[in-house]
């Protein structure tokens, strides 16, 4: 997982570590704080050299490119803070080795596991977010030709203060690295059949390293009984890996007994339910010491079941979001078309 573990920190390696951010756009080596500070700029009595440019402006409509880095490499760190405004509005997209579609395309706050527009703490392995909404990302992510991260605002008006640094190491990558992907999905459950997909269309060989998943409650009680199912290398009708609960898939049971909890590697870190508004929650695992191995396909899904008061499973018609993150062979399936920002908006 780690480009560094406890057990070797000591051996010292041949990589060149280099870093993006507004202050050296290029990550280039010696190039770093060289703006030089106008008369409105708060460094402008220290010169050149003191936090002249720490940040950017997203202009509406646009999109901007924050890394384009050539291999080989990975990227080991990366981190992002701006106003929430962004979290929602804003897509992050990543493309290796002259890709022409994104291996990930995710809005920037639920990349960072905070969804519905919010900011809220994490504190897991791969994914941290910090107060006041510092989002740090571990996930290492190699490429053997090129690296390129973009950012698209759909905002209607400019975002000011997009602050980001991406650190990466320049060094061999091994011929059986996979590609880090990401993509993001919504659906609101029917009757009929309650079940949102997480993820689907997966191709290639790789493995499925993480869920998150954004739930909008849109019934009164209980809304965690359903069960998340694996679909791998062609399973049809019946998945390979089946739940026991939505709950029991994050590691909590016994419907969470209304508590929050942030770990390594499983998490319910946000849950709203206050007067006016309705409920939601926001759930992460981290299939890092236990990957789904896939040779061909993946599907995952999770179904949305609550109680009746007859005490039978009730089918919820409840608004998900997700994200699910992965490692595989490129190429990759294209991605189904992003929904617009209005249909991003939450509830």
């Amino acid at each position: 997982m780690s480009i560094f573990n406890f057990d070797d920190i000591f051996l010292i390696k041949s990589a060149e570590t280099r870093s993006i951010s507004a202050e050296n756009p290029q990550g280039e080596k010696g190039k770093g704080g060289m703006a030089v500070p106008d008369k409105e700029n708060p460094a402008y009595e220290l010169g050149q050299g003191w936090k002249v440019k720490p940040c950017i402006t997203l202009p509406a409509g646009k999109t901007v490119t924050l890394a384009d880095i050539k291999g080989p490499g990975v990227i080991s760190h990366i981190w992002i803070t701006v106003k929430e405004v962004a979290y929602r509005s804003c897509i992050l997209r990543f493309f290796w080795d002259e890709e022409e579609n994104p291996s990930v395309e995710v809005p920037l706050g639920d990349f960072f596991v905070n969804g519905f527009g919010k900011r809220y703490n994490v504190n897991s392995l791969p994914i941290v977010v910090n107060p006041q909404g510092g989002f740090n990302c571990y996930f290492p992510m190699p490429f053997k030709k090129r690296a390129k991260i973009t950012v698209e605002n759909q905002h209607w008006e400019d975002i000011e203060g997009f602050f980001y640094q991406i650190t990466y190491l320049l060094k061999e990558i091994p011929e059986n690295s996979g590609y880090f992907h990401a993509q993001w999905r919504r659906s609101m459950t029917k009757r009929e059949y309650p079940e949102h997909i997480i993820v689907d269309g997966i191709k290639g060989k790789g493995h499925y390293v993480g869920t998150v998943l954004f739930w909008t409650q849109l019934s009164d009680g209980w809304w965690g009984e359903g069960e998340v199912k694996f679909y791998i290398d062609g399973d049809k009708e019946f998945p390979t890996i089946c739940g026991t609960g939505t709950e029991d898939y994050f590691g909590g049971a016994w419907g969470f007994g209304g508590q929050t909890y942030s770990t390594p590697f499983l998490g319910y870190p946000f849950q709203e339910k206050e007067p006016g508004k309705i409920p939601k929650h926001t759930l992460y695992r981290w299939h890092i010491p236990d990957p789904i191995n896939f040779k061909e396909s993946l599907k995952v899904t999770v179904q949305a079941l609550g109680w009746w008061p007859n005490h039978k499973f009730q089918p919820l018609t409840d608004d998900i979001a997700s994200v699910a993150y992965w490692y595989q062979e490129e190429p990759h399936n294209k991605f189904p078309e992003l929904p617009e920002y209005k249909e991003r908006f939450p509830r």
